[in-house]
């Protein structure tokens, strides 16, 4: 898809968190592989975190950065799963004003090609909550590499046409 080269490209400031029971930053490739390409493109790291796969602890820091003006979007990764501790779209629903299920659709569409129907066993999901963004991606590098590299990469892009989720943003708490 186009990128108009005559409009301005706008930095979006993302957090990144993991949720994870095992993965720590020094070995957190998902996590680490969202920051190298959000930074290639130009965006700015708001904040980086880690926590459990637990409900509670996954809201309460979605929250935080929710209600922090420094942060425009939050990409997440891991806990999308259908295991007993996968609850990550949980938190992310507990949170969202306004679900975006295109993006879960996609993903999945997009994941087919690859993994065929094992895609099918992905939560990925995203939600405007008080006008910050939120995308949930599944917890494996690769996973996490084409939902930046084939939806993020042009949606966060303010330049991409014919829309984008940037120029959205001026607008996503209005009433």
């Amino acid at each position: 898809m186009p990128i108009d080269d005559s409009r301005a490209f706008l930095p979006v400031r993302i957090a990144v968190l993991t949720i994870s029971d095992s993965r720590r930053l020094a070995d957190d490739r998902s996590g680490e592989a969202l920051v190298e390409r959000l930074t290639a493109a130009g965006h700015v790291l708001a904040d980086r975190g880690i926590v459990q796969d637990d409900v509670h602890l996954i809201e309460k820091r979605l929250r935080s950065w929710i209600a922090d003006d420094q942060v425009d979007c939050i990409l997440t990764t891991g806990g999308t799963g259908v295991t007993g501790r996968d609850v990550t779209p949980e938190a992310v629903e507990r949170v969202a004003d306004k679900m975006i299920p295109g993006f879960g659709e996609l993903f999945r569409w997009l994941s087919y090609a690859k993994i065929g129907t094992s895609t099918i066993q992905s939560r990925a999901t995203a939600c405007v909550a008080r006008g910050t963004y939120i995308f949930a991606l599944p917890g494996s590098p690769g996973a996490v590499k084409d939902g930046w590299d084939d939806i993020l990469a042009s949606q966060l892009d303010s330049r991409f046409r014919p829309c984008n989720f940037v120029e959205l943003m001026p607008r996503l708490t209005e009433r």
